[in-house]
Protein backbone atom coordinates (compact mmCIF):
# COMPACT_ATOMS: atom_id res chain seq x y z
CA UNK A 1 0.00 0.00 0.00
CA UNK A 2 1.94 2.83 -1.28
CA UNK A 3 -0.69 5.69 -2.02
CA UNK A 4 -0.14 8.60 0.41
CA UNK A 5 -2.24 9.14 3.14
CA UNK A 6 -4.19 12.25 2.14
CA UNK A 7 -7.93 11.48 2.86
CA UNK A 8 -10.49 14.41 2.14
CA UNK A 9 -12.71 15.03 5.60
CA UNK A 10 -15.47 14.47 4.04
CA UNK A 11 -14.74 11.23 2.40
CA UNK A 12 -13.31 10.08 5.76
CA UNK A 13 -16.07 10.70 7.30
CA UNK A 14 -19.20 9.34 5.29
CA UNK A 15 -17.19 6.39 5.14
CA UNK A 16 -16.73 5.26 8.59
CA UNK A 17 -19.62 7.28 10.57
CA UNK A 18 -22.43 4.32 10.49
CA UNK A 19 -25.24 3.40 12.86
CA UNK A 20 -26.64 -0.43 12.49
CA UNK A 21 -29.52 -1.25 14.21
CA UNK A 22 -29.74 -5.01 14.69
CA UNK A 23 -32.95 -5.33 17.20
CA UNK A 24 -35.69 -2.89 17.91
CA UNK A 25 -36.23 -1.97 21.42
CA UNK A 26 -38.10 -3.58 24.00
CA UNK A 27 -41.92 -3.80 23.27
CA UNK A 28 -43.67 -1.68 25.66
CA UNK A 29 -40.60 0.14 27.01
CA UNK A 30 -36.88 -0.99 27.89
CA UNK A 31 -35.72 -4.44 27.57
CA UNK A 32 -36.36 -7.12 30.29
CA UNK A 33 -32.52 -6.98 30.82
CA UNK A 34 -32.06 -3.08 31.31
CA UNK A 35 -31.57 -1.64 35.41
CA UNK A 36 -33.49 1.47 34.65
CA UNK A 37 -30.84 4.31 35.28
CA UNK A 38 -27.83 2.15 35.76
CA UNK A 39 -25.35 2.37 32.95
CA UNK A 40 -23.13 -0.98 32.89
CA UNK A 41 -19.75 0.02 31.04
CA UNK A 42 -17.58 -2.79 29.86
CA UNK A 43 -13.73 -1.68 29.54
CA UNK A 44 -10.95 -4.04 28.72
CA UNK A 45 -8.48 -1.66 31.14
CA UNK A 46 -8.44 -0.09 34.59
CA UNK A 47 -7.21 2.94 34.89
CA UNK A 48 -3.66 3.70 36.21
CA UNK A 49 -4.93 6.43 38.80
CA UNK A 50 -7.39 9.02 38.74
CA UNK A 51 -5.27 12.15 39.02
CA UNK A 52 -4.79 12.90 35.48
CA UNK A 53 -1.20 14.91 36.36
CA UNK A 54 0.32 11.50 37.15
CA UNK A 55 -1.89 8.78 35.32
CA UNK A 56 -1.09 7.63 31.95
CA UNK A 57 -3.30 5.12 30.24
CA UNK A 58 -6.58 5.85 28.17
CA UNK A 59 -8.68 4.36 30.60
CA UNK A 60 -7.98 7.26 32.77
CA UNK A 61 -8.65 9.75 30.53
CA UNK A 62 -12.34 8.26 30.35
CA UNK A 63 -13.03 7.81 33.57
CA UNK A 64 -11.87 11.41 34.57
CA UNK A 65 -14.48 12.80 32.16
CA UNK A 66 -16.99 11.50 34.41
CA UNK A 67 -15.28 12.64 37.64
CA UNK A 68 -13.42 16.05 36.70
CA UNK A 69 -15.23 19.15 35.40
CA UNK A 70 -12.13 21.00 32.66
CA UNK A 71 -12.10 24.52 31.68
CA UNK A 72 -13.46 23.28 27.89
CA UNK A 73 -14.60 19.90 26.84
CA UNK A 74 -14.31 18.52 22.90
CA UNK A 75 -17.46 17.94 21.20
CA UNK A 76 -18.18 15.04 18.82
CA UNK A 77 -16.36 17.09 16.27
CA UNK A 78 -13.14 18.03 18.17
CA UNK A 79 -14.88 21.25 18.73
CA UNK A 80 -14.33 23.21 22.22
CA UNK A 81 -17.18 23.23 24.61
CA UNK A 82 -17.12 25.67 27.75
CA UNK A 83 -17.61 24.21 30.92
CA UNK A 84 -15.94 26.02 33.35
CA UNK A 85 -14.78 28.46 31.18
CA UNK A 86 -17.99 30.93 30.42
CA UNK A 87 -16.36 31.18 26.97
CA UNK A 88 -14.01 30.04 24.50
CA UNK A 89 -11.43 33.20 24.08
CA UNK A 90 -10.50 34.36 20.78
CA UNK A 91 -8.85 37.25 19.21
CA UNK A 92 -12.70 38.36 18.37
CA UNK A 93 -13.72 38.77 22.04
CA UNK A 94 -10.74 40.13 23.23
CA UNK A 95 -9.83 36.80 24.87
CA UNK A 96 -6.36 36.13 23.62
CA UNK A 97 -4.13 39.26 23.41
CA UNK A 98 -2.77 40.46 19.51
CA UNK A 99 0.33 39.74 20.45
CA UNK A 100 -0.54 35.99 21.33
CA UNK A 101 0.71 36.19 25.35
CA UNK A 102 -2.07 37.02 27.16
CA UNK A 103 -5.03 35.18 27.66
CA UNK A 104 -8.55 35.92 29.93
CA UNK A 105 -10.64 33.08 31.41
CA UNK A 106 -13.46 33.93 32.58
CA UNK A 107 -14.85 31.04 35.14
CA UNK A 108 -18.34 30.40 35.70
CA UNK A 109 -19.98 31.56 38.86
CA UNK A 110 -21.45 28.82 41.69
CA UNK A 111 -19.66 26.12 41.03
CA UNK A 112 -18.42 23.93 44.30
CA UNK A 113 -16.18 20.49 44.33
CA UNK A 114 -18.56 17.68 45.61
CA UNK A 115 -17.71 18.38 49.33
CA UNK A 116 -19.16 21.72 48.52
CA UNK A 117 -16.21 23.90 48.89
CA UNK A 118 -16.32 26.39 45.80
CA UNK A 119 -14.27 25.86 42.68
CA UNK A 120 -12.66 29.43 41.39
CA UNK A 121 -10.07 30.32 39.71
CA UNK A 122 -7.93 29.91 42.63
CA UNK A 123 -8.16 26.40 41.73
CA UNK A 124 -6.79 26.82 38.09
CA UNK A 125 -3.94 29.12 39.73
CA UNK A 126 -2.99 26.17 41.57
CA UNK A 127 -3.19 23.39 39.44
CA UNK A 128 -0.76 25.45 37.40
CA UNK A 129 1.48 25.93 40.35
CA UNK A 130 1.63 22.00 41.15
CA UNK A 131 2.11 21.10 37.94
CA UNK A 132 4.99 22.80 37.81
CA UNK A 133 6.36 22.08 41.65
CA UNK A 134 9.38 20.02 40.70
CA UNK A 135 8.66 17.76 43.75
CA UNK A 136 5.78 16.44 42.13
CA UNK A 137 6.19 13.89 39.37
CA UNK A 138 3.98 15.36 37.06
CA UNK A 139 3.76 12.93 33.57
CA UNK A 140 4.00 16.05 31.25
CA UNK A 141 4.69 20.22 31.66
CA UNK A 142 3.99 21.23 28.00
CA UNK A 143 1.88 24.50 27.89
CA UNK A 144 2.13 24.83 31.76
CA UNK A 145 5.76 25.50 31.42
CA UNK A 146 5.05 28.37 28.95
CA UNK A 147 3.03 30.42 31.40
CA UNK A 148 4.80 33.10 33.18
CA UNK A 149 2.28 33.81 35.45
CA UNK A 150 -1.86 33.56 36.26
CA UNK A 151 -3.24 36.82 38.04
CA UNK A 152 -6.68 36.85 39.64
CA UNK A 153 -8.24 40.03 39.20
CA UNK A 154 -11.14 38.21 40.89
CA UNK A 155 -12.06 34.79 41.51
CA UNK A 156 -13.68 34.34 38.74
CA UNK A 157 -11.32 35.79 36.03
CA UNK A 158 -7.33 34.50 35.26
CA UNK A 159 -5.50 36.19 33.25
CA UNK A 160 -2.62 34.02 31.84
CA UNK A 161 0.35 35.26 31.06
CA UNK A 162 2.34 33.49 28.55
CA UNK A 163 6.21 33.67 28.62
CA UNK A 164 5.91 33.09 24.55
CA UNK A 165 2.99 32.10 22.05
CA UNK A 166 1.55 28.67 21.72
CA UNK A 167 -0.75 28.12 19.67
CA UNK A 168 -2.31 24.70 21.27
CA UNK A 169 -2.17 26.01 24.91
CA UNK A 170 -5.73 26.24 25.37
CA UNK A 171 -5.57 22.53 24.84
CA UNK A 172 -4.14 22.49 28.46
CA UNK A 173 -6.99 23.64 29.86
CA UNK A 174 -9.07 20.97 27.58
CA UNK A 175 -10.99 17.39 28.39
CA UNK A 176 -8.40 14.70 28.63
CA UNK A 177 -4.86 13.56 27.16
CA UNK A 178 -1.44 14.54 26.92
CA UNK A 179 -1.28 17.29 29.16
CA UNK A 180 -4.56 18.89 29.76
CA UNK A 181 -5.57 19.19 33.66
CA UNK A 182 -8.49 19.85 34.83
CA UNK A 183 -8.19 22.56 37.84
CA UNK A 184 -7.19 20.41 41.11
CA UNK A 185 -9.10 21.64 44.84
CA UNK A 186 -6.72 23.95 46.49
CA UNK A 187 -8.68 23.68 49.72
CA UNK A 188 -8.12 19.65 50.01
CA UNK A 189 -4.34 19.83 48.25
CA UNK A 190 -2.90 23.11 49.04
CA UNK A 191 -1.19 22.40 51.95
CA UNK A 192 0.59 18.73 50.78
CA UNK A 193 4.41 19.20 50.00
CA UNK A 194 3.90 16.99 46.76
CA UNK A 195 0.94 15.53 45.18
CA UNK A 196 2.81 12.25 44.46
CA UNK A 197 1.03 10.30 47.16
CA UNK A 198 -1.94 12.24 47.93
CA UNK A 199 -4.89 9.54 48.55
CA UNK A 200 -7.06 12.24 46.23
CA UNK A 201 -4.70 10.32 42.93
CA UNK A 202 -7.19 7.22 44.10
CA UNK A 203 -11.02 8.86 45.55
CA UNK A 204 -10.26 12.59 43.89
CA UNK A 205 -13.16 15.29 44.90
CA UNK A 206 -15.54 15.91 41.73
CA UNK A 207 -16.57 18.65 39.87
CA UNK A 208 -18.10 16.41 37.02
CA UNK A 209 -21.41 14.90 36.52
CA UNK A 210 -20.45 12.10 38.96
CA UNK A 211 -18.35 11.19 42.31
CA UNK A 212 -16.50 8.16 43.07
CA UNK A 213 -18.24 5.83 44.99
CA UNK A 214 -16.26 2.93 45.38
CA UNK A 215 -13.13 1.64 43.41
CA UNK A 216 -12.79 -2.56 43.61
CA UNK A 217 -9.58 -2.60 41.80
CA UNK A 218 -9.29 -5.34 38.96
CA UNK A 219 -13.08 -5.28 39.12
CA UNK A 220 -14.81 -1.95 39.03
CA UNK A 221 -15.34 1.59 39.38
CA UNK A 222 -18.52 2.29 40.97
CA UNK A 223 -20.26 6.16 40.13
CA UNK A 224 -23.06 7.77 41.38
CA UNK A 225 -24.52 11.14 40.63
CA UNK A 226 -22.96 14.55 41.53
CA UNK A 227 -25.81 16.33 43.73
CA UNK A 228 -23.64 19.31 43.13
CA UNK A 229 -22.85 19.37 39.68
CA UNK A 230 -23.27 22.92 38.19
CA UNK A 231 -25.65 21.67 35.47
CA UNK A 232 -27.63 19.64 38.08
CA UNK A 233 -27.68 15.74 38.75
CA UNK A 234 -26.90 13.87 35.55
CA UNK A 235 -30.50 11.58 34.64
CA UNK A 236 -28.46 8.79 35.66
CA UNK A 237 -28.80 7.33 38.71
CA UNK A 238 -25.45 5.10 38.28
CA UNK A 239 -22.59 3.70 36.40
CA UNK A 240 -20.29 0.59 37.27
CA UNK A 241 -17.60 0.72 35.09
CA UNK A 242 -16.47 -2.81 34.30
CA UNK A 243 -12.87 -4.00 34.43
CA UNK A 244 -12.58 -7.16 31.60
CA UNK A 245 -9.59 -7.75 30.08
CA UNK A 246 -10.46 -10.83 28.07
CA UNK A 247 -12.21 -10.01 25.17
CA UNK A 248 -14.57 -12.93 24.63
CA UNK A 249 -15.34 -12.76 28.30
CA UNK A 250 -16.72 -9.11 27.35
CA UNK A 251 -18.48 -10.31 24.22
CA UNK A 252 -20.34 -12.82 26.10
CA UNK A 253 -21.50 -10.16 28.82
CA UNK A 254 -22.18 -8.47 26.24
CA UNK A 255 -24.31 -11.04 24.82
CA UNK A 256 -25.85 -11.81 28.21
CA UNK A 257 -26.55 -8.46 29.08
CA UNK A 258 -24.70 -8.03 31.60
CA UNK A 259 -23.12 -5.16 30.22
CA UNK A 260 -24.98 -2.16 28.76
CA UNK A 261 -21.99 -0.87 26.85
CA UNK A 262 -18.73 -1.38 25.28
CA UNK A 263 -17.43 1.62 23.77
CA UNK A 264 -15.10 0.35 21.57
CA UNK A 265 -15.41 -3.74 20.14
CA UNK A 266 -12.48 -5.51 19.66
CA UNK A 267 -12.40 -6.33 15.87
CA UNK A 268 -12.40 -9.81 16.09
CA UNK A 269 -15.53 -8.99 17.94
CA UNK A 270 -17.48 -6.85 15.37
CA UNK A 271 -19.61 -9.74 13.74
CA UNK A 272 -20.76 -11.35 16.93
CA UNK A 273 -21.87 -8.71 18.24
CA UNK A 274 -23.48 -7.46 15.42
CA UNK A 275 -26.06 -10.60 16.20
CA UNK A 276 -27.24 -9.98 19.49
CA UNK A 277 -30.52 -9.17 20.14
CA UNK A 278 -30.96 -5.56 21.46
CA UNK A 279 -27.62 -4.54 20.92
CA UNK A 280 -27.00 -1.85 18.34
CA UNK A 281 -23.43 -0.73 16.76
CA UNK A 282 -22.51 2.24 16.00
CA UNK A 283 -19.26 3.53 13.72
CA UNK A 284 -17.27 6.13 14.15
CA UNK A 285 -14.02 8.05 13.30
CA UNK A 286 -11.75 8.24 15.94
CA UNK A 287 -8.18 10.21 17.00
CA UNK A 288 -6.81 6.81 18.07
CA UNK A 289 -3.69 5.91 16.35
CA UNK A 290 -2.23 2.32 16.34
CA UNK A 291 1.61 2.32 16.14
CA UNK A 292 5.00 0.58 16.50
CA UNK A 293 7.80 2.49 18.46
CA UNK A 294 11.07 2.01 18.80
CA UNK A 295 13.33 2.90 21.91
CA UNK A 296 16.05 4.84 20.12
CA UNK A 297 18.02 4.79 23.17
CA UNK A 298 18.97 1.18 22.55
CA UNK A 299 21.99 -0.19 21.03
CA UNK A 300 20.61 -2.20 18.68
CA UNK A 301 18.17 0.28 17.72
CA UNK A 302 20.16 3.29 17.86
CA UNK A 303 20.60 2.83 13.96
CA UNK A 304 18.36 4.32 11.41
CA UNK A 305 19.32 1.43 9.45
CA UNK A 306 18.13 -1.54 12.23
CA UNK A 307 14.34 0.75 12.41
CA UNK A 308 13.98 0.98 8.83
CA UNK A 309 15.19 -3.11 8.37
CA UNK A 310 12.25 -3.77 10.85
CA UNK A 311 9.82 -1.16 9.26
CA UNK A 312 10.44 -2.94 6.22
CA UNK A 313 10.49 -6.18 6.92
CA UNK A 314 6.96 -6.56 8.50
CA UNK A 315 3.77 -7.09 6.00
CA UNK A 316 1.88 -4.26 7.37
CA UNK A 317 -1.08 -5.07 5.07
CA UNK A 318 -0.99 -8.20 5.66
CA UNK A 319 -1.63 -7.54 9.78
CA UNK A 320 -4.20 -4.69 8.44
CA UNK A 321 -6.50 -6.96 6.74
CA UNK A 322 -5.96 -10.48 9.00
CA UNK A 323 -5.58 -9.36 12.29
CA UNK A 324 -7.81 -6.06 12.13
CA UNK A 325 -10.04 -7.26 8.88
CA UNK A 326 -9.64 -3.94 7.40
CA UNK A 327 -11.71 -2.49 9.37
CA UNK A 328 -9.07 0.96 10.06
CA UNK A 329 -7.47 3.99 8.11
CA UNK A 330 -3.49 3.19 8.01
CA UNK A 331 -1.77 6.39 8.86
CA UNK A 332 1.26 7.66 7.59
CA UNK A 333 1.89 10.36 10.52
CA UNK A 334 0.12 10.91 13.71
CA UNK A 335 -1.92 14.08 12.58
CA UNK A 336 -5.65 12.99 11.91
CA UNK A 337 -6.20 12.45 8.38
CA UNK A 338 -9.40 14.60 8.46
CA UNK A 339 -7.24 17.61 10.22
CA UNK A 340 -6.87 20.64 8.29
CA UNK A 341 -2.51 20.03 9.37
CA UNK A 342 -2.53 16.54 7.83
CA UNK A 343 0.48 15.97 5.51
CA UNK A 344 1.80 13.99 2.69
CA UNK A 345 3.77 11.34 3.91
CA UNK A 346 4.25 8.00 2.00
CA UNK A 347 4.16 4.46 3.48
CA UNK A 348 7.35 2.18 4.09
CA UNK A 349 7.65 -0.28 1.41
CA UNK A 350 7.05 -3.92 2.18
CA UNK A 351 10.99 -5.14 1.18
CA UNK A 352 12.01 -7.91 2.66
CA UNK A 353 15.34 -7.84 0.41
CA UNK A 354 15.86 -4.20 1.26
CA UNK A 355 15.47 -5.05 5.06
CA UNK A 356 18.30 -7.71 4.80
CA UNK A 357 20.62 -5.59 3.19
CA UNK A 358 20.01 -2.58 5.99
CA UNK A 359 21.58 -5.13 8.62
CA UNK A 360 23.98 -6.14 6.83
CA UNK A 361 25.14 -2.67 6.41
CA UNK A 362 24.44 -2.09 9.96
CA UNK A 363 26.93 -4.37 10.54
CA UNK A 364 24.30 -7.31 11.90
CA UNK A 365 25.63 -11.02 9.78
CA UNK A 366 24.26 -14.16 9.05
CA UNK A 367 24.85 -16.05 12.37
CA UNK A 368 23.35 -19.69 14.36
CA UNK A 369 19.88 -20.21 13.48
CA UNK A 370 19.57 -17.72 10.86
CA UNK A 371 19.56 -14.71 13.49
CA UNK A 372 22.06 -12.29 12.79
CA UNK A 373 24.80 -11.17 15.03
CA UNK A 374 27.12 -8.75 15.97
CA UNK A 375 30.15 -8.73 17.94
CA UNK A 376 28.98 -12.11 19.19
CA UNK A 377 25.84 -10.38 20.08
CA UNK A 378 22.91 -12.00 18.12
CA UNK A 379 20.15 -9.53 17.08
CA UNK A 380 17.41 -10.31 19.99
CA UNK A 381 14.93 -7.45 21.04
CA UNK A 382 11.50 -7.54 22.89
CA UNK A 383 8.35 -6.57 21.86
CA UNK A 384 5.63 -5.20 24.17
CA UNK A 385 1.98 -4.61 24.23
CA UNK A 386 -0.97 -4.77 26.62
CA UNK A 387 -2.71 -8.24 27.45
CA UNK A 388 -4.69 -8.81 24.47
CA UNK A 389 -5.17 -11.32 22.14
CA UNK A 390 -5.45 -9.11 19.23
CA UNK A 391 -2.15 -7.19 20.49
CA UNK A 392 -0.72 -10.93 20.07
CA UNK A 393 -1.79 -11.68 16.97
CA UNK A 394 -0.17 -8.58 15.25
CA UNK A 395 2.70 -9.70 17.49
CA UNK A 396 2.94 -13.23 16.38
CA UNK A 397 2.93 -11.83 12.42
CA UNK A 398 5.55 -9.46 13.46
CA UNK A 399 7.79 -11.87 15.23
CA UNK A 400 7.68 -14.13 11.66
CA UNK A 401 8.63 -11.33 9.67
CA UNK A 402 11.65 -9.89 12.24
CA UNK A 403 12.90 -14.03 11.90
CA UNK A 404 12.91 -14.21 8.32
CA UNK A 405 14.82 -11.20 8.38
CA UNK A 406 17.21 -12.62 10.66
CA UNK A 407 15.82 -10.79 14.13
CA UNK A 408 14.75 -12.79 17.08
CA UNK A 409 11.75 -11.11 18.45
CA UNK A 410 10.59 -12.32 22.03
CA UNK A 411 6.75 -11.15 23.03
CA UNK A 412 6.60 -9.56 26.45
CA UNK A 413 3.20 -8.18 27.18
CA UNK A 414 1.75 -6.36 29.99
CA UNK A 415 -1.52 -5.22 32.09
CA UNK A 416 -2.41 -1.77 30.74
CA UNK A 417 -1.76 -0.21 34.26
CA UNK A 418 2.04 -1.40 34.34
CA UNK A 419 2.97 -0.76 30.77
CA UNK A 420 1.92 2.75 30.96
CA UNK A 421 2.75 3.23 34.30
CA UNK A 422 4.99 6.08 35.25
CA UNK A 423 7.85 4.17 36.65
CA UNK A 424 6.66 1.40 34.05
CA UNK A 425 8.85 -0.27 30.87
CA UNK A 426 7.41 2.30 28.67
CA UNK A 427 7.94 5.65 30.59
CA UNK A 428 10.86 4.30 32.40
CA UNK A 429 12.98 3.13 28.80
CA UNK A 430 12.75 -0.66 29.70
CA UNK A 431 11.55 -2.15 26.13
CA UNK A 432 12.34 -2.56 22.72
CA UNK A 433 9.80 -1.92 21.04
CA UNK A 434 6.19 -1.08 21.93
CA UNK A 435 2.56 -2.05 20.05
CA UNK A 436 0.00 0.34 21.22
CA UNK A 437 -2.27 3.07 20.75
CA UNK A 438 -2.28 6.68 21.09
CA UNK A 439 -4.69 9.61 21.08
CA UNK A 440 -4.47 13.55 19.82
CA UNK A 441 -6.19 16.21 20.85
CA UNK A 442 -7.86 18.23 17.93
CA UNK A 443 -4.81 20.79 17.81
CA UNK A 444 -1.88 18.93 15.50
CA UNK A 445 0.79 19.68 18.20
CA UNK A 446 2.94 16.74 18.62
CA UNK A 447 5.90 18.24 20.55
CA UNK A 448 5.30 16.40 23.19
CA UNK A 449 5.61 12.73 21.41
CA UNK A 450 9.02 13.76 19.48
CA UNK A 451 10.98 16.63 20.84
CA UNK A 452 13.87 15.71 22.25
CA UNK A 453 12.91 18.20 25.38
CA UNK A 454 9.79 15.97 26.17
CA UNK A 455 11.80 12.90 27.42
CA UNK A 456 9.87 11.06 29.76
CA UNK A 457 9.63 12.04 33.09
CA UNK A 458 9.00 15.65 31.60
CA UNK A 459 7.20 14.66 28.45
CA UNK A 460 5.72 11.35 26.49
CA UNK A 461 8.99 11.27 23.62
CA UNK A 462 8.74 7.69 24.86
CA UNK A 463 11.06 6.80 21.42
CA UNK A 464 13.95 8.60 23.67
CA UNK A 465 14.75 10.11 20.35
CA UNK A 466 16.83 13.24 20.73
CA UNK A 467 16.65 15.03 16.99
CA UNK A 468 17.01 18.79 17.13
CA UNK A 469 15.50 19.41 14.02
CA UNK A 470 12.19 17.47 15.37
CA UNK A 471 12.53 19.79 18.75
CA UNK A 472 13.04 23.12 16.76
CA UNK A 473 10.43 22.26 14.62
CA UNK A 474 7.98 20.60 16.73
CA UNK A 475 8.53 23.79 18.81
CA UNK A 476 7.91 26.71 16.02
CA UNK A 477 4.80 25.48 15.03
CA UNK A 478 3.52 25.55 18.25
CA UNK A 479 4.66 29.43 18.35
CA UNK A 480 2.45 31.03 15.49
CA UNK A 481 -1.72 31.13 15.33
CA UNK A 482 -1.16 31.00 11.62
CA UNK A 483 -2.52 27.80 10.15
CA UNK A 484 -0.64 27.80 6.90
CA UNK A 485 2.38 28.00 8.39
CA UNK A 486 1.96 25.48 10.85
CA UNK A 487 0.59 23.21 8.14
CA UNK A 488 4.04 23.84 6.71
CA UNK A 489 5.55 22.89 9.79
CA UNK A 490 3.93 19.99 10.43
CA UNK A 491 4.60 18.90 6.32
CA UNK A 492 8.87 19.43 7.41
CA UNK A 493 8.30 17.54 10.91
CA UNK A 494 6.49 14.81 9.76
CA UNK A 495 8.59 13.92 6.91
CA UNK A 496 11.62 13.96 9.05
CA UNK A 497 9.85 11.76 11.53
CA UNK A 498 9.21 9.38 8.40
CA UNK A 499 13.52 9.49 7.81
CA UNK A 500 14.33 8.87 10.99
CA UNK A 501 11.59 6.05 11.63
CA UNK A 502 11.34 5.84 15.70
CA UNK A 503 8.05 4.45 15.00
CA UNK A 504 5.80 3.04 11.87
CA UNK A 505 2.28 4.68 12.26
CA UNK A 506 0.11 1.49 11.54
CA UNK A 507 -3.71 2.83 11.44
CA UNK A 508 -6.42 5.43 12.53
CA UNK A 509 -8.65 3.70 14.64
CA UNK A 510 -12.40 3.03 13.01
CA UNK A 511 -13.98 2.33 16.63
CA UNK A 512 -17.12 0.45 16.40
CA UNK A 513 -19.10 1.08 20.09
CA UNK A 514 -22.11 -2.00 21.07
CA UNK A 515 -25.19 -0.54 23.41
CA UNK A 516 -27.82 -2.01 24.57
CA UNK A 517 -30.50 0.21 22.41
CA UNK A 518 -32.43 1.82 25.63
CA UNK A 519 -29.31 4.32 26.26
CA UNK A 520 -30.00 7.14 24.88
CA UNK A 521 -27.83 10.27 24.20
CA UNK A 522 -24.47 8.10 24.15
CA UNK A 523 -22.34 10.09 21.26
CA UNK A 524 -19.35 9.01 20.29
CA UNK A 525 -16.60 11.45 19.46
CA UNK A 526 -13.34 11.45 17.48
CA UNK A 527 -11.05 12.82 20.13
CA UNK A 528 -10.02 12.07 23.58
CA UNK A 529 -13.30 10.44 25.12
CA UNK A 530 -16.98 9.42 24.18
CA UNK A 531 -18.19 10.18 27.70
CA UNK A 532 -17.88 14.05 27.07
CA UNK A 533 -21.56 14.44 27.59
CA UNK A 534 -22.20 11.79 30.39
CA UNK A 535 -24.94 14.12 31.89
CA UNK A 536 -27.11 13.67 29.30
CA UNK A 537 -27.33 9.90 28.92
CA UNK A 538 -30.44 7.76 30.26
CA UNK A 539 -31.07 4.42 30.04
Amino acid sequence: MRALACVVLAAFAASLVACTRVAAPGAGGRHPWTEAGRLRIGSADEPDGLNPMFAHSDATDQVDAFLFAPLFRYDQRGEFVPELATVVPTYANGGISRDSKTIVLHLRRGVVWSDGAPLTARDLRFTWRAVMNPRNNTKALFGWDDIAAIDLPDDYTAVVRLKKPNADVLGIFGGGGGSAYPPLPEHALGSLADLNHAAFNTHPLSSGPFVLAAWNHGSSLEFAPNPRYWRGAPKLQAISWRIVPNPETLLSELATHEIDLVPSVDDNAVERASRIAGVRLVKHPSANWRRLIFNCARPELADVRVRLALAEAIDWDRIAAKVYHGLNVRATSDIPPDSWAAPHIPFYRHDPRDATALLAAAGWRPGAGGIRARDGRPLHLVVSATNKPGNEQAEVQMQQDARAAGVELEIKNYPASVLFAQNGPLYGGRYDLEWSIDTNGPDPDNQGNWSGDFLPPKGANTTFLRDPEITALSDEAIRTFDRAKRKTLYQREEERIHALVPTVFFYWATTIAAMNDDLRGYRPAEYITDNWNSWQWSI
